[in-house]
Formats: structure tokens, C-alpha cells, sequence
């Protein structure tokens, strides 16, 4: 009993002098309230300040002797500013606010008699101005209200955008009217700002992060393009018939229509349907920047994304990754479309927390969280904490004959031998993949044994083919198919993967003139029998060097390295892998000016994949079966996506 007591004494005694040392060093902490995590809509959307101002960029596009100002709308909380506090800008400069709209609707910006902003479109404002951020949109140049010319990702494009980051940071002027008017400073914000957009509009948050500008403190690039020579060509091979000239006359504004005439010439004159690497396209490349980039990136994308080709945020990607960049990627199996289209919920808790986390600087965990969420399948998502994920090294796979023309085998092993094709314009990636275990004259496939264990591929591929050609060009095509059933998004439907329903939701708060709510959407899925998942193309005559194509000499052989798209994708248990060389994908590239026959030498054809696991899970995946032959059967596929009008819109 005694021996109880004493202890019992000694407990409290020093369980009183840690409480006291710990006050001692911990009072000036514990006298403060714990930091936020989480902003909260604690501000008055109906009493926002709206206000126009035109920041000057420095430059005059369209000749006519001053210089370029492009408005910036802004819709910003009041009550902050009347209490002397300062707030962060989320900022989305688009060329598309008066001739396209923008998300799943065609939102368009609107106005008031004075000229104020009534409706911007998205959910931005209507979510994000209630919790103590301004929502900026900004017309870029020769667009809507704006001076200048359009230059497609150009050094106008970056500037106009920039010279808003600026203004907001105090480094720029601005006025109150797009001509003359009075100076107006930004003295509401602090200058954080970060930069979103899908598309042209993510596309130019990447060229203005690749500036380095001081005060951008982040970006989100929604299927956004890296350098625009990767929009428009694939290596030598055209992937449209048209170029920036097209596009700029697509959004220009009538006023921009009638002056920049000479702007849209050098663009056409820079930029040859060649497919030679020109000054043009080395200024529109902002992956050769990533080293300047200081923001941090939120990379989403597609996967099937058809219009900005995931090569883009591949090659994007890496190079932040080269340079340290702090990095954060979705990746959906969608096409050309917005997160908040088919993730909407998650969507947008996780936009607020990266928000909070890199403009409000609050505490919220979501840089500790995994880096990568990717769609497994249609709504199932599954996490990485790098990506690629750890352990993924690139495996050199072999194709070899097999017992049928055309139709052969994918392994470790190299092999020799030769297999034929001629190129038909006529056909696509699909037709081809229909019929991967059918000799037919335009492609050659080559197939593993089924698989015994799930293989997953993430990261780009490339796939160097020798082919000796019958004529003076060639275009080639590398595909990467997962042969078995599967029920995918149909991102060939012209929705590319998401059906719009007609009930909405509400995301923020709303006025009579802009509302923050939008319809639901779902997604439109297509039972298949085989999945392409990841493409590259390329011209023979460009396989030496992208800066001049060359016209080949028949009956030589050449050898060129495609570059796959980057994917993340998992060949199940029970699959096929399967490797399809070609020559023109029809719709996705354009013809070459001939129709050669190509004699693709296998012992200097092979396939470097990025495989979570390397080469030991590609053998275990396919070493415990012998070869399966497959019986000559065509296979259901997604019905080809219907060539449209190729705008990096929405």
C-alpha cells in the first residue's frame, strides 16, 4: 500500500512539472488558434467587385503604332480589401471566351451595360471568389475585348498572359479602358497567383510557367500543349491539314480580323506542311524552358485524348521532372475532356485543397499525398505516390515472325527476318487492330502469349522501326494494343468518353446573370475486344533530322525511333500485348504523297517500353505459357472517331 502511494505521488508530481515545462515552451504556439486547413466560403459572391482593367503588354502586334492592352475581367471578394487584406488570384487567360465558350456548356463571357463582367464562365469564380481567392479571366491577344494579334502559342500569346502576372505582382501598367483611360494598380491582391485552363488555355499557363515569371506560384494545364509542333505534326508526319494560321483566324476578333492579316501570313510562312522543325515551332516549344519554370504544375490529361496527343504532357512532365519541379498529375481514360466533366466531386475538393496548399499556403497534407490518381477503369481510379510509379524501367522487347505473314510475336529474345506491308490511307489503327491475327497486306502485328500475370506500362514508349521503302516517302505508324475484352470509355464518341445529362449541380454560389450550376454528366462506356492504348507516327524522310526532310531513296533501308504517347495502362491477367507496325493512321495522320511497300528488317525493329517491374515482369508475366496461336478473327473494337475540325478547345 505504501509503495502504491509513493508512486502515485511521483506520477502526479511529475506529470505536473512536464505540464509546467511544457506551458513554459509552448505558451507563445498554444496562445494562437490552430492554422487553417481549408478555406470556407465566408465572403459575399452577390457583393463581389467586378471591374475590367486593359494591362499594356509592351508589344504592338497589329501595327497600328501603340502598344497591345488585353482586358482582364475580375471578379474578386469585397469585404477583404475593406479590411485591409490582400488575396491570391486564380487566373485562366483563354482565347476563347467570346467565339467558343468554354467547358461542357459553351460559356461565354457576358456584360453589363458599363461593360462589367456578369457572367465568367466556369465554376471558378462562383466557388473560389466566396472563399477569399479573385478569379481573373484574361483575353488573350486579337481576342474579345484585347488589342493585338493572335500568334498561337507565340511570343504574344505568352506575353499578354504574362503581362497580367505582372501587373498583378506591380511590375506592369494597366488602365481602366482599352484605350487611353486612367492607371489602375492591383493593391487588392497579393500577387500569388495561379494559373488554370483546359486546353489552349492550360497551354498557355505552360508558356507563361516556362517564363519563369515571379509571383506565378502554381499551374494546372488541362490537356494542354508542351510545344505546338507536337499539335501539329508527329515527327515529320502532318497530323491535321491545317496550321496556326487556320487557328488564328478561328478565334480571332472582327476588329483583330481586319488587322492582322500580315501576322497570319508569317504564321502560315513559319510553319510548312513539311513538317520541318522551324524558329516558328522552337518558340512555341516551352519544354526546352522547363529549367525556368518555378510554379508548381497539376498536370491532367486525357489518355485517349485524340486532340492535344498525349505526348504533350509526357515530355512536359519528364522535364519538370529533370528539373525538380514540384509535380502532381491526373490521368483520366477519357479523350478531350475536363475533370469536372467526369470526376466532378473529387474534382473539385482536390483543385480547392492544391489551392489552399499553394496560394493560401495552408497546411492541408495534399503535398504528402500520392502524386499520380489514374483511371484504371470507367470511374475506378487508383493511386501512385511517384509517377511512374517506382520500380518501372524501360524493357527492350523484340518482334519476330511468326507462322503467318504479318501476324508474329512480341519477346525478349531478338530475332531476324523480314516482314511486308504496303500502306493503305484507307484504313486506321482500329481496322488494323480488328484484325491482328489476320495476314492482311497493310500491317504487321506481333502478340506475347497470354498473359499469366497483369503487366502495367506507364510512362512514354518508343518504337524504332528499319524499314526499306518502295518510294520517295513513307509514313509510319507504331501502336501499342491490349488484346481481350474489356468495357472502356468511348472516347471515339464525339463526346470522347462522357454522356450530358440534363439534371445539374451547384458548385458555389450564384447570381441572376451567373449561375454555379451545371449539368451532371456520366460516363459512355463500349464493351471491346482489344484496347490501343498508346501511338506514335512519324515520316521516313524526317528520320535523320526534324529541321529537313529528305526524299528517300527507294530500295534503302532507314531507320527511325517513334515516340508513343505517354500512357498508364494495365494489360490484365489472361490478355495479349501487342505491338502493330503501319504505315498512314488514317485520320489521326496524313497521307504520304505516295503509296510505298516498306520491308520492316526485325533485328533492327524493337520496342522500349517503361514496365513497373522491368524485364523480370515482363518473363514472369510470359514465360509460363508456350505459344498460343490465335485463329484468323476479327476483333470488336470502338467505331472510328469521325474526322471534325481540330481546335485545342472543348
Amino acid at each position: 500500500m505504501p509503495t502504491r502511494t509513493r508512486f502515485t505521488i511521483w506520477r502526479t508530481l511529475a506529470t505536473t512539472a512536464v505540464a509546467i515545462l511544457t506551458a513554459l515552451f509552448l505558451t507563445p504556439v498554444a496562445a494562437h488558434a490552430a492554422p487553417p486547413r481549408e478555406s470556407r466560403p465566408v465572403y459575399s459572391y452577390a457583393d463581389a467587385v467586378r471591374e475590367s482593367v486593359w494591362v499594356d503588354t509592351g508589344l504592338d502586334g497589329d501595327g497600328d503604332g501603340r502598344s497591345d492592352r488585353v482586358a482582364a475581367d475580375i471578379v474578386r471578394p469585397a469585404e477583404p480589401a475593406r479590411e485591409g487584406r490582400k488575396v491570391p488570384v486564380i487566373m485562366d487567360a483563354s482565347p476563347y471566351y467570346s467565339c467558343c465558350g468554354r467547358g461542357n456548356e459553351s460559356q461565354l463571357k457576358t456584360y453589363d451595360a458599363s461593360g462589367r463582367i456578369v457572367q465568367m464562365p466556369l465554376f471558378y469564380d462562383n466557388y473560389f471568389v466566396p472563399r477569399g481567392y479573385a478569379v481573373v479571366g484574361v483575353d488573350l491577344t486579337g481576342t474579345n475585348r484585347s488589342d493585338g494579334c493572335v500568334d498561337v502559342g507565340g511570343r504574344s500569346d505568352i506575353r499578354s498572359a504574362k503581362a497580367v502576372v505582372d501587373w498583378l505582382n506591380g511590375r506592369a501598367r494597366a488602365y481602366t479602358s482599352r484605350t487611353g483611360g486612367t492607371p489602375v494598380k492591383a493593391g487588392w491582391t497579393n500577387g500569388r497567383t495561379g494559373m488554370i485552363g483546359k486546353s489552349w488555355d492550360g497551354t498557355i499557363a505552360n508558356g507563361v510557367a516556362a517564363t519563369g515569371v515571379k509571383g506565378l506560384k502554381t499551374i494546372v494545364p488541362i490537356s494542354a500543349i508542351s510545344s505546338w509542333y507536337d499539335y501539329y505534326f508527329a515527327q515529320g508526319a502532318p497530323l491535321y491539314d491545317g496550321g496556326p494560321d487556320e487557328l488564328a483566324g478561328y478565334v480571332e476578333s472582327a476588329d483583330a480580323q481586319a488587322h492582322c492579316a500580315a501576322v497570319q501570313r508569317r504564321l502560315a510562312d513559319g510553319s510548312p506542311r513539311s513538317g520541318d522543325w522551324t524558329p516558328l515551332w522552337t518558340e512555341r516549344d516551352y519544354v526546352k524552358d522547363a529549367a525556368k519554370v518555378r510554379a508548381s504544375v497539376f498536370v491532367v490529361h486525357g489518355m485517349q485524348d485524340l486532340n492535344v496527343r498525349t505526348k504533350n504532357f509526357g515530355q512536359w512532365w519528364d522535364a519538370l521532372a529533370r528539373h525538380g519541379v514540384q509535380r502532381k498529375i491526373w490521368l483520366s481514360q477519357t479523350g478531350h475532356v475536363d475533370p469536372f466533366d467526369y470526376r466532378r466531386g473529387a474534382w473539385v475538393d482536390t483543385l480547392h485543397r492544391w489551392f489552399d496548399h499553394e496560394l493560401l499556403g495552408y497546411d492541408n497534407g495534399i503535398d504528402r499525398e500520392p502524386a499520380a490518381d489514374v483511371e484504371r477503369h470507367p470511374d475506378q481510379w487508383v493511386t501512385s505516390r511517384t509517377w511512374p510509379p517506382q520500380g518501372t524501367r524501360v524493357t527492350t522487347l523484340h518482334p519476330a515472325s511468326g507462322a503467318r505473314a504479318g501476324v508474329g510475336t512480341l519477346g525478349l529474345r531478338p530475332a531476324r527476318g523480314t516482314e511486308t506491308l504496303t500502306d493503305d490511307p484507307q484504313l486506321s489503327e482500329t481496322d488494323w487492330a480488328a484484325h491482328l491475327t489476320t495476314s492482311t497486306p497493310e500491317k504487321a502485328g506481333f502478340l506475347t502469349a497470354p498473359l499469366t500475370r497483369d503487366l502495367r506500362l506507364s510512362g512514354s514508349s518508343e518504337v524504332t522501326v528499319t524499314a526499306t521503302p518502295t518510294t520517295a516517302s513513307a509514313h509510319l505508324t507504331a501502336v501499342l494494343v491490349d488484346l481481350g475484352p474489356a468495357t472502356i470509355r468511348d472516347y471515339a464518341d464525339s463526346a470522347e468518353g462522357i454522356t450530358t445529362l440534363t439534371d445539374r449541380t451547384c458548385w458555389g454560389a450564384s447570381t441572376a446573370g451567373d449561375s454555379a450550376c451545371f449539368k451532371e454528366t456520366r460516363a459512355k462506356t463500349a464493351a471491346v475486344d482489344y484496347t490501343v492504348f498508346s501511338r506514335g507516327w512519324g515520316d521516313l524522310g524526317h528520320a535523320a533530322s526534324l529541321g529537313k526532310g529528305v526524299p528517300l531513296t527507294p530500295g534503302k533501308a532507314y531507320t527511325m525511333t517513334l515516340d508513343l504517347a505517354a500512357t498508364d495502362h494495365v494489360v490484365p491477367k489472361g490478355h495479349r500485348l501487342a505491338l502493330i507496325v503501319a504505315g498512314t493512321d488514317k485520320d489521326l495522320i496524313d497521307p504520304p504523297s505516295t503509296r510505298p511497300t516498306l520491308t520492316v528488317a526485325l533485328s533492327g525493329t524493337r520496342a522500349r517500353l517503361p514496365l513497373v517491374g522491368g524485364t523480370t515482369a515482363f518473363a514472369d508475366a510470359t514465360s509460363a505459357h508456350a505459344r498460343i496461336p490465335l485463329a484468323p478473327t476479327p476483333f470488336t473494337g470502338l467505331h472510328p472517331q469521325a474526322p471534325a475540325l481540330h481546335v485545342p478547345a472543348g
